[in-house]
């Protein structure tokens, strides 16, 4: 056994004695990356991780491409950085899709802050709800252009009518960091109006999402 093997035992003997509290973040940074780079020492990469992006939530939620840009950190390694965050918001998202109550504006907007917090592009959610505003599916709608979101009219009536929805509420994210909505969104949400009301389907929101923050068009008077 060679000297990176016995730290590595001892590192992973800590962690399953006591959990991560009682690790430094680069310290939990280093024990991850054993299980992506086998033979080097992770200590100095995790050090570097932190130095450049300033803390172990920016780590994680850093695009693979420019994790690479880091002296020791390959493919594997910058997958399985960003693949983290993604996991544990799915697991949390799975835990309560069965009986997720999207009942108000605060409700749905903590929703769909926690799906797309660690989305990198642009992405258009469609929340399908019952009567009672219990969440019966979320499904993916379309992509943005950066400027405008696009509504795939066809798969938002084909996601109501599969799900019997009573109601839906439109999310997507701004990348820009800025949750206001542009004109184009505005066209957008009108249009996905007239269409849902087309088989007597109420869009009840359309809620952005940036930087953990959002906002309601329903609560800035647009969606009536």
């Amino acid at each position: 056994m060679g000297i990176h093997d016995g730290h590595r035992a001892n590192v992973r003997r800590r962690f399953l004695q006591a959990g991560l509290d009682a690790f430094a973040d680069h310290e939990a940074l280093e024990l991850l990356l054993f299980y992506a780079i086998p033979r080097r020492d992770t200590n100095p990469i995790a050090h570097a991780l932190i130095d450049r992006y300033g803390s172990l939530e920016a780590v994680l939620n850093a695009p693979v491409e420019d994790l690479k840009k880091v002296e020791g950190i390959g493919e594997n390694a910058a997958v399985l950085l960003r693949l983290v965050p993604q996991l544990w918001s799915k697991a949390r998202l799975s835990s309560v899709s069965h009986e997720c109550i999207l009942n108000s504006i605060e409700s749905a907007g903590a929703y769909l802050l926690e799906r797309l917090k660690s989305v990198q592009g642009e992405i258009v959610y469609q929340l399908c709800l019952d009567r009672k505003g219990k969440l019966l599916a979320c499904k993916r709608l379309g992509e943005g252009s950066g400027v405008s979101v696009i509504v795939d009219v066809r798969k938002l009536l084909e996601n109501a009518i599969l799900t019997s929805a009573s109601s839906v509420i439109l999310g997507h994210n701004h990348p820009s960091g800025v949750a206001l909505p542009s004109d184009d969104d505005y066209h957008a949400t009108l249009r996905a109006k007239e269409v849902l009301a087309s088989i007597n389907v109420e869009l009840l929101d359309h809620i952005i999402v940036a930087d953990q923050e959002f906002v309601s068009m329903r609560q800035s008077g647009f969606v009536m």
